[in-house]
């Protein structure tokens, strides 16, 4: 039942009175956001993550990403200057964060930016961002997975000897040869079965990985300082402002994970309060490293060197060092926090398409939830299969494009999501406000949007076709069997 004290602007217009701008337009009353929180088919999430378990979700999904899998590829686009690559894509994510913290504080439900867009800008414009974060988590999950199985050959090689051949861990066409990246699929289906078995348990072994990572990150720092050479930053950008710009476009897969935590809004103990902290904490710790562990990266390897590595951390340290032990324990550590990035990510898109069946826009099994542990398992398993094929088959640096764009535009989305929440619903309770009125969701916006320009031809003619997939799905399916659209017959 539709919540009557929403205001008006926020009603689902009255029978006989929609046409189809209406239909496009309407917005699910806030109140009922929060108040069918939790709630699905057959069952109801658990409300069992505080804020030290959310601010690990975020720094989990997000931390290790950009530093162990993509930095190898974006230092040839833009040489030392990488470092200011990760700054820009990192204030392209302050911006957007800070949104997200206020929204998040507001309108605490799984949905994450796909629901605020529900709230303030109309089901259309939702569909749209929800369909983008499918994109973004689901291809990213693949991405990271791909990643993984880099890794994982170097930490068999320095233990064993031994390596998985390249016909079963790569994508076919990354190498000669090449059939299935099983490295890939197999990471996600381990993150399958964490996940299934409920989110605190997840949430745990979460913690413990991202502690791993972070230990890891800091004995690179340690031993890669000591073969820091000056010399390396001689030439500091060696192909001038569009390389960092490319480079940064790239890179901002790196910072996609802040916004897990907000997906978790429905299954945290105290969301209005812990929510904004769990963003703003973990994305200031990831961006300090990020940036730290890129510059000893570059200072110790010639930026020429990237190209075409594998593994690149730790290969950098047996180069330091003239042994391999170092290199094998960074792996190690890379193999066991990269697969928290899967985890994380993974649980992420499975809250998205949950709150998206709940408001009828995707088939029900999407949002049917185990009375047993408390998780949506048909969900959880179709999301894994679908993102452990994509792991399996699609080059890495595809992937990678493909994630930046579809987090772009939804990250624009929740700036001005921001903006229209304050002209619509000025005395709404918030626990977090971003600071100086518009000024920095105009400014999330506008970068969003520079570093989307800032993509290939290709990324945005995929970015083209999959939206024109999901809008067909949304005329055909969403829009007739939308909640909203029955509340209204």
């Amino acid at each position: 039942m539709l919540d009557q004290g929403a205001p008006p602007q926020n009603r689902p217009s009255p029978p006989g009175a929609a046409g189809l701008g209406s239909r496009l337009m309407r917005r699910k009353p806030v109140e009922l956001l929060v108040a069918e929180g939790g709630k699905g088919e057959g069952g109801q999430l658990r409300r069992s993550l505080g804020m030290w378990q959310l601010t690990m979700i975020s720094i989990g999904a997000t931390l290790g990403t950009g530093i162990f899998v993509v930095l190898g590829e974006s230092v040839p686009k833009a040489g030392p200057a990488v470092t200011i690559s990760f700054v820009i894509a990192g204030l392209t994510a302050l911006f957007s964060a800070l949104s997200y913290a206020e929204l998040a504080g507001s309108i605490p439900v799984a949905g994450s930016s796909y629901s605020y867009a529900y709230a303030t800008m109309g089901e259309l414009i939702a569909w749209v961002c929800g369909w983008c974060l499918v994109l973004e988590y689901g291809v990213s999950v693949a991405a990271v997975a791909v990643g993984w199985g880099e890794y994982l050959n170097e930490l068999l090689d320095g233990t064993i000897g031994v390596t998985i051949p390249d016909a079963l861990s790569a994508a076919p066409g990354e190498v000669d040869g090449a059939i299935i990246n099983l490295p890939g699929l197999i990471v996600v289906l381990l993150a399958m079965v964490f996940l299934l078995g409920g989110a605190k348990e997840s949430a745990t072994a979460n913690t413990i990985m991202v502690i791993v990572k972070i230990a890891a990150l800091v004995l690179f720092c340690t031993i890669g300082f000591m073969g820091f050479k000056s010399g390396n930053y001689a030439d500091f950008m060696p192909l001038g402002t569009a390389g960092v710009s490319a480079a940064a476009a790239s890179l901002f897969f790196s910072y996609i994970g802040f916004d897990a935590a907000s997906t978790a809004g429905e299954e945290a103990k105290n969301p209005q309060r812990d929510l904004p902290r769990a963003i703003m904490l973990s994305l200031v710790i990831v961006t300090a490293l990020y940036v730290l562990v890129a510059a000893v990266a570059v200072g110790a390897w010639n930026w020429k060197d990237f190209e075409g590595s594998e593994a690149t951390l730790a290969a950098i340290m047996n180069d330091v060092t003239g042994q391999s032990m170092w290199g094998t324990i960074l792996a190690a550590g890379a193999v066991i926090s990269i697969a928290s990035v899967v985890l994380t990510v993974l649980y992420g898109q499975t809250r998205v398409l949950f709150a998206m069946s709940r408001d009828g826009l995707v088939p029900k099994a999407f949002g049917r939830v185990s009375k047993k542990t408390g998780t949506p398992r048909v969900n959880t398993v179709i999301v894994s299969l679908f993102c452990g094929a994509l792991a399996s088959v699609i080059p890495l640096g595809k992937l990678v494009d493909a994630t930046s764009i579809g987090t772009l535009f939804a990250f624009g989305l929740v700036n001005i999501a921001v903006i229209v929440l304050r002209r619509t619903r000025p005395d709404m309770p918030r626990t977090f406000r971003v600071p100086l009125g518009w000024l920095f969701p105009v400014l999330g916006f506008g970068f969003c949007a520079y570093n989307m320009f800032s993509l290939d031809t290709v990324t945005w003619v995929v970015f083209g076709v999959w939206m024109a997939v999901g809008l067909v799905f949304y005329f055909l399916y969403g829009m007739r069997r939308s909640r909203l659209a029955t509340a209204e017959k």
